[in-house]
């Protein structure tokens, strides 16, 4: 985050360079540079990757000791989920296409765990491919929304040559599709711009939210994950509830509770391309009746569903920042985590100046951009998204402090631009080759 200097003076326009120097290191240890930023929301809303994501995008990626142990989840991701859709059939009483295909069904039952260095079990190749073409496994596959199914089975499926060859190391997408439940509270740290974030996942089952109140105090943001494409799914611990009202009742509670009054809200509605295609085969109105928009259409029906986020929230000065996201994109998730930042910078910012004239009233304020530089904002944001992010902070600051203080707002350092104009509020003193 930049630097901001505040300055009671008759003379605006004149500022000692020693009284500027002194301001920035005052302000300079005021200033938030770490960020605690909580990810909360339903299970299966993605939470886990997102932290991989940030592992690979922001820190070394992930180990050799890690990717060994994310090669013995993927083989228990394979032979799990084909157990429980076998289960489902037999629920279902749906037969197997193939009768052949029975005897690779005792298989399922106690699968071997994955030792160190050891491919997976050979034996298992075929029973998996001849089961996954089989019509009945398809059949009742294609109704895993009904029973809690992983969204992941049919890319490790697709893909089982490959696993199983015996030099098998996960790649990256591998690693960011494996799913294991969250228990307890994981934290992620790493470094973007001038910030250090410290990002915690807890478990989202209903057994696990009990334990989240801990992680609350001095939450800088939280990250809300929905599974968009959980419209029509039920949950993993109650096969009678729906995992989009499930998170709508949680994005609520959370939203308005006492413990997130002050603290900025960034929503991902996440799995938008699993939504993208489920949305042309099982419409939204079927679960949600009060849908209007058109079936099948990928602008209405996110749209719908955004709005429904929206409307929970009861406040009039908290903001709710919506994300359309795919938590296996990486290209798309740095390109978010941008806006995160800028989120994140944008709120410590009002933190400082609330700080600041929380005492001062009718005293002409400056702020001074030149102080920006020690924290590098320039380098981080790029020469056009900087220049983009001073206007947004220069109509916040006029905003802001004229109305509380009801006083002149003098900004030096900001470049003018057609589109900048704040009227009779500012003055605006540019400075040359700033940037």
């Amino acid at each position: 985050m930049g630097n901001c200097i505040f300055q009671q003076a008759d003379d605006a326009d004149v500022v000692s360079n020693k009284r500027i120097n002194k301001l920035i290191k005052e302000d300079e240890k005021r200033l938030k540079t770490e960020v605690k930023l909580l990810l909360l929301g339903a299970g299966e809303s993605g939470k886990s990757t997102i932290l991989k994501q940030m592992k690979l995008i922001h820190a070394a990626g992930f180990s050799s000791v890690e990717k060994e142990t994310y090669r013995s989840i993927v083989f228990l991701n394979i032979v799990q989920s084909m157990h429980l859709v076998l289960e489902a059939m037999e629920n279902y009483r749906i037969p197997l296409g193939d009768n052949n295909n029975k005897q690779y069904i005792s298989l399922f039952n106690e699968p071997p765990n994955i030792t160190k260095g050891q491919p997976f079990p050979i034996q298992y190749l075929i029973p998996l491919k001849k089961l996954w073409s089989d019509d009945g496994v398809q059949i009742c596959y294609e109704k895993g929304h009904q029973y809690a199914l992983h969204d992941n089975m049919s890319y490790f499926y697709e893909s089982l040559d490959r696993l199983f060859l015996q030099n098998y190391i996960p790649t990256d997408q591998d690693i960011l599709r494996c799913r294991m439940k969250t228990t307890g509270i994981v934290e992620t740290v790493f470094h973007l711009g001038p910030l250090t974030y410290r990002m915690f996942d807890v478990g989202g089952q209903r057994s696990e939210r009990k334990k989240w109140i801990h992680c609350f105090e001095d939450v800088t943001a939280v990250l809300f994950l929905v599974a968009i494409s959980g419209y029509d799914q039920c949950l993993v611990e109650d096969k009678d509830a729906n995992q989009m009202q499930e998170a709508l009742m949680l994005f609520d509670s959370i939203c308005n509770s006492q413990w997130f009054v002050n603290t900025s809200m960034i929503l991902f509605l996440n799995k938008i391309d699993i939504f993208r295609e489920k949305i042309k085969q099982s419409p939204v109105k079927k679960y949600f009746p009060d849908y209007q928009g058109q079936n099948g259409d990928f602008k209405d029906t996110s749209y719908y569903f955004k709005r429904r986020f929206q409307r929970l929230n009861r406040s009039s000065i908290k903001e709710i920042y919506p994300h359309f996201t795919n938590a296996t994109d990486t290209n798309l998730l740095r390109h978010i985590m941008g806006s995160v930042t800028d989120i994140i910078l944008t709120q410590n910012l009002r933190d400082l100046v609330l700080r600041n004239v929380s005492n001062i009233t009718n005293v002409p304020f400056l702020f001074h951009v030149e102080s920006l530089r020690p924290f590098r904002i320039n380098e981080t944001l790029g020469r056009f998204n900087f220049v983009l992010y001073m206007e947004r902070i220069s109509t916040f600051l006029i905003n802001l402090y004229a109305s509380f203080c009801k006083c002149q707002v003098i900004l030096r350092g900001i470049i003018q631009r057609k589109n900048l104009n704040h009227g009779n509020k500012c003055h605006v003193i540019p400075l040359a080759n700033f940037i």
